[in-house]
């Protein structure tokens, strides 16, 4: 079979596996098992390459996997939000246009970045200080953390998430800088990430959730 095959890419084919069950999960109406399984993208995607990097590479199998990571981060933080606003109950031209531009703006950041990261790499070399807009697996904890306060708020999450979308979207193509998080700042990431998941396992369906079979409004 075509491709490279090592244990270099297990973690990033398990975050996409997960965004697959998730988005399967969202369609079903159950959105508290898709916001966790988001989780687990981002959770996926924070150690992919500490486990890559120990791995003895070629430049082809370096490259594949920069390929190979964008394209799940695609599905997993660009594609699998989108679905999830549908599973909340956007159903507004509007809002379709919100999904739309999000998954447009996810998708160039990533294949810009694709560019990019292969220039730096070779020109630079080492680790990178900062990022250049929102990272887009940043919304694997946005996006749950919002959603969890339609909880005490009560106020619909529809009214605000397509909203979010395009904020999201364009800090994706933004020219902010966003400095990278290591050891320390991973850490204080790790433990609100854990304390937000564990809100989502325990009160997680009580976020309003239209389920993919009723009538659009």
């Amino acid at each position: 079979m075509i491709g490279y095959y090592n244990y270099s890419v297990i973690l990033t084919y398990a975050g996409l596996g997960s965004a697959v069950l998730g988005m399967i999960q969202a369609m079903q109406g159950n959105l508290r098992v898709a916001i966790l399984c988001l989780m687990i993208c981002g959770f996926c995607d924070m150690f992919d390459g500490a486990i890559a990097r120990t791995c003895k590479r070629t430049e082809d199998e370096k490259t594949f996997g920069i390929q190979i990571d964008s394209l799940c981060d695609l599905v997993c933080f660009g594609v699998f939000p989108a679905v999830i606003g549908y599973a909340v109950g956007i159903r507004s031209t509007f809002g379709y246009l919100c999904m739309f531009l999000y998954v447009l703006a996810a998708l160039i950041r990533l294949g810009y970045f694709n560019v990019q990261e292969m220039n730096r790499v070779q020109e630079e070399g080492g680790k990178r200080k900062y990022y250049l807009g929102l990272p887009v697996t940043n919304v694997s904890l946005l996006i749950p953390t919002m959603l969890l306060l339609d909880i005490p708020t009560k106020f619909s999450v529809v009214r605000f998430y397509n909203i979010a979308l395009l904020i999201l979207g364009g800090a994706f193509l933004s020219k902010m800088k966003v400095k990278k998080i290591y050891m320390h700042g991973l850490i204080v990431v790790a433990a609100f990430g854990t304390i937000v998941f564990f809100l989502v396992y325990k009160y997680g369906d009580r976020i309003a959730c239209l389920p993919f079979s009723t009538t659009p409004l």
